[in-house]
């Protein structure tokens, strides 16, 4: 299933649902072209889909091939009931009633579980060290947001160096290979939009010092776009208009690319879950992974308080009996707005996107039985109308169907989620300005370098709003927490302000 690219591994770059996608002619024989058509046009008719193959006429050899395989990709046995239920009609409201504050470890442990969390930080170094863990980057995102054409994580967001997440990233995984003497593999799922662009990117900068071979690149599966009456949208005569079926997709990647199996096979047990838009996250965390491991969760969840009631991020809650997360788009006023009797927030505890998922546990809710369920939304889409011209309308007129990582909590035993400090590790890259920017995660970063030289005994210039006088980038080979950087700072330098400075 998986092929070998000149550099890095390239695993099944058109990934649909594995185990579920329709029989296709297995035959030693390649399929023709006229039986595959005939095929095709007996599948949408069934379906009432036919207008799909209406420009075959029009069509040339490559273009015909092209829209054959996109259909040949549709899951229809699975897409079939979705299309009633999802499509055609809308779903149930997904809020919850009854839902009550989830449980959560506390970023600094109390004195009756201060010997939990050594013990956790010792066992997920061992776990490190043994090879255990990976690392999971999705990245399928493009940097149009944010002013950048490619993907984002070739987005530039160091202080001082300029460097791309991708970058940081690698950086931290080289500087985690080191401290524990052990190859770690780092997959990277792409979409096909911009999976050459990532590879290419990658290639490009040697994989930013990385041995090639275990970095390995998949794509995330697509499904079609749908009118508001069920109808399958094309963007152009040969083309199906596909999107992404969201970052809960990354878990059927991981199956159908064969990248889980390759996981199993290399021993490894648990995979490090972030998304490529989070400069300061730290995927090899030995208490996060240690607390997962001694805990027997199947997936894990670091979590913070939120910023104010009605922050845009996911809320942790429990429902009978099982953790999930409420999108803060369903999330009811009222609850958002609940308060504790000494006045703190009762529902304050959001989702920040970075997980541990065991591969057992991915094997058994995606591989053997897929079961996360699908989410509609409402989206604008270019499609090609009747008359064969593309129009872009100024209101929603597609239904995309999506799955979200976060929906397999309530399947996991044992889910675990560690509160930590969002200065520290939560920077969203999302916008240009303001908010969850490139401008503010840079401003974080510099934060975070001042507290952690101030932490080792280093004056930082201030301004009179506090902020540091000073622009500061620590390199991940040089310190990838605050401890690192007591270690080993020895003599504090004197800093001054307005100054620029680079530590590696």
């Amino acid at each position: 299933m998986a092929v070998d690219a000149p550099h890095s591994r390239v695993l099944g770059r058109y990934a649909t649902w594995a185990g579920h996608r329709d029989t296709m002619n297995k035959t030693s024989q390649p399929e023709s072209t006229e039986s595959r058509y005939r095929r095709c046009t007996e599948q949408l008719a069934a379906r009432g889909q036919d207008h799909v193959l209406r420009w075959w006429d029009d069509l040339g050899t490559s273009a015909r091939e092209h829209l054959l395989s996109e259909i040949d990709s549709i899951p229809w046995s699975h897409l079939d009931p979705l299309i009633e239920t999802h499509i055609r009609n809308r779903p149930e409201d997904e809020v919850r009633a009854n839902l009550e504050p989830a449980a959560v470890f506390p970023h600094r442990p109390d004195a009756d579980s201060a010997a939990l969390y050594r013990g956790a930080v010792v066992l997920g170094d061992e776990l490190i060290r043994a090879g255990k863990v990976a690392a999971f980057t999705v990245a399928g995102g493009q940097g149009t947001r944010l002013g950048f054409e490619g993907p984002k994580g070739a987005v530039t967001i160091s202080p001082v160096r300029d460097k791309t997440l991708f970058q940081l990233f690698a950086e931290t995984i080289m500087a985690v290979r080191k401290r524990y003497d052990v190859a770690i593999r780092w997959y990277i799922m792409t979409n096909p939009v911009n999976h050459r662009q990532t590879a290419g990117f990658l290639e490009d900068h040697s994989y930013f010092g990385l041995p090639p071979q275990d970095v390995v690149l998949f794509t995330q599966g697509m499904l079609p776009s749908f009118d508001l009456n069920g109808k399958i949208l094309l963007e152009d005569k040969h083309r199906v208009a596909l999107a992404p079926d969201g970052h809960g997709g990354s878990l059927k990647s991981l199956v159908a690319s064969g990248a889980l199996e390759e996981m199993a096979s290399r021993g490894i047990e648990i995979i490090s879950y972030f998304q490529v838009d989070n400069p300061l996250v730290r995927p090899f965390d030995p208490l996060f992974i240690g607390l997962h491991a001694k805990t027997g969760s199947e997936m894990s969840t670091k979590v913070a308080t939120k910023a104010d009631d009605f922050e845009r991020v996911g809320n942790l809650c429990m429902h009978e009996g099982r953790v999930v997360v409420v999108e803060y788009t369903k999330f009811p006023d009222d609850l958002a707005r609940a308060k504790n009797p000494d006045g703190s927030r009762r529902f304050d505890v959001g989702n920040l996107a970075i997980h541990l998922l065991n591969v057992a546990f991915v094997d058994r809710i995606i591989a053997q039985n897929f079961e996360l369920p699908y989410r509609r939304a409402e989206k604008t889409v270019t499609w090609m109308d009747e008359n064969g011209f593309q129009r872009t309308p100024p209101t929603p007129n597609a239904i995309k169907l999506e799955t979200f990582v976060f929906d397999a909590l309530p399947l996991a035993k044992n889910p675990l989620l560690l509160e930590v400090d969002r200065a520290e590790e939560f920077s969203p890259v999302k916008n240009a300005k303001g908010v969850d920017s490139v401008e503010s995660a840079i401003c974080h970063q510099i934060a975070r370098a001042a507290r952690w030289l101030e932490g080792a005994g280093v004056t930082i210039p201030r301004k009179p709003d506090g902020e540091p006088d000073i622009i500061i980038e620590i390199a991940p080979s040089y310190a990838r927490n605050a401890e690192d950087v007591k270690r080993r700072v020895t003599n504090p330098p004197e800093l001054h302000p307005g100054e620029t400075i680079y530590i590696s």
